[in-house]
C-alpha cells in the first residue's frame, strides 16, 4: 500500500494507490518516550484522526477506526483523546511527530489506518485486510455481474456506454487498462484540497443519482456507502480478489506510533491480537469486505 503512505484508500489509499498513492510527508521527532500520563496520574490513548472520512473516521466518532480505537482505550483502561487533521499530505507531520506548544507534548501517541510499511514511526501488525470493490445498483441492467471480470460479458450495446467511475492513480485504473476499458472510465480524485469532500460521494451522489453506472473504490468505502447511504438505493458490492491480473487488490492495514514508542507498540499488538472477533465484528457492522491478507514487509523500529 503505502510504506509512510496512508492507504490507497482515497484520501489515504487509502488507499492504504490511495493504498499506493496517498503519501504521508512527516519529520521524524527527535526520541523522546511519549507522555501517555496526565499531571493527575490518569492514563490517556492519544489518537489522530481524520475528522470527515467516514466509514474510517469522523469528528462524531461514528467511523470503524474510531470504534476500534475506543475498543482499544477500554481494554487498557485508559481514557481516549482525539486530535483532528485531515489524512492527507503532511499528516504525520501535523500529528504524530508535532507538539502542543502549550504543554510540550505530542498531539497524540498514535495513528490508524497506515501501511505496515509505515516508515514516519513503527507500524503495528495489520489490525484488518480488505479489498477493492465494485459497486453498482441493482436493478439496471448490471445484476449478470458477479465478479468484477463480468462485466466484459456485457453485451456490446451495454458496454460501449457504460460509465465506471474510479479513482485516479488506484489499482483499479490499471485493471481496466488491462481489460481495454480505460474509455469507459470517469476519473475522480483522491485529493481534492476541499476537507468537506470525502470518497463515498462517488458512490452516495454519483452513483445513486445515475451519473456514472459503476463505482470501484476502496472496499470499506464501497461496503459502507452501498449499506449505509443516503436515499436508500439498492445496491450491490463485488469485491476483487486479493490479486487478479498480476494486479494486487488488497490490503493490510495498521496503525502506526513515533520511533520511540515501541511500549506502545507492543500494547497495541497485544490488544490487536486479542481483539480479534470484536474488531472482526466492528468491520462487518460497516459493510467492510474483508481479503486473504497479502505478505508485507513489515517494517520495524530496527530498520533505521
Amino acid at each position: 500500500m503505502l510504506s509512510d503512505k496512508l492507504l490507497p484508500i482515497p484520501r489515504a489509499a487509502l488507499l492504504v494507490s490511495l493504498m499506493l498513492s496517498a503519501s504521508l510527508l512527516g519529520a521524524t521527532a527527535q526520541a523522546q518516550e511519549p507522555k501517555k500520563q496526565d499531571k493527575d496520574g490518569e492514563k490517556v490513548l492519544r489518537v489522530c484522526q481524520d475528522p470527515n472520512n467516514m466509514p474510517m473516521s469522523s469528528q462524531d466518532e461514528s467511523g470503524y477506526e474510531n470504534k476500534i480505537a475506543a475498543l482499544f482505550a477500554k481494554k487498557l483502561g485508559w481514557k481516549l483523546e482525539h486530535t483532528w487533521f485531515p489524512q492527507r499530505m503532511g499528516f504525520t507531520r501535523a500529528t504524530l511527530t508535532a507538539k502542543d506548544p502549550e504543554t510540550d507534548r505530542y498531539k497524540c501517541d498514535v495513528v490508524t489506518g497506515v501501511s505496515p510499511g509505515f516508515e514516519r514511526g513503527i507500524p503495528t501488525k495489520r489490525y484488518m485486510t480488505s479489498t477493492y470493490a465494485l459497486v453498482y445498483v441493482k436493478g439496471k441492467g448490471l445484476d449478470s455481474i458477479k465478479k468484477p471480470e463480468d462485466i466484459m460479458s456485457l453485451d456490446q450495446a451495454t458496454l460501449s456506454k457504460i460509465k465506471i467511475g474510479t479513482f485516479s492513480g488506484t489499482p483499479p485504473v490499471n485493471w481496466l487498462l488491462t481489460h481495454s476499458l480505460l474509455e469507459r472510465m470517469v476519473s475522480y480524485q483522491l485529493q481534492t484540497g476541499d476537507p468537506q469532500q470525502y470518497p463515498g460521494q462517488i458512490i452516495e451522489h454519483d452513483l445513486a443519482n445515475g451519473k456514472i453506472d459503476i463505482a470501484i473504490a476502496w472496499g470499506p468505502i464501497a461496503g459502507y456507502y452501498a449499506k449505509h447511504g443516503d436515499g436508500g438505493v439498492p445496491m450491490t458490492v463485488v469485491p476483487f480478489e486479493s490479486k487478479m491480473d498480476h494486479q494486487q487488490f488488497a490490503f493490510n492495514v495498521a496503525m502506526g506510533v513515533r520511533h520511540d514508542s515501541r511500549k506502545l507498540r507492543d500494547k497495541l499488538n497485544e490488544l490487536i491480537d486479542s481483539s480479534g472477533p470484536e474488531i472482526a465484528a466492528i468491520l462487518q457492522e460497516y459493510g467492510v469486505p474483508t481479503a486473504t491478507a497479502p505478505v508485507d514487509r513489515i517494517k520495524d523500529d530496527d530498520d533505521d
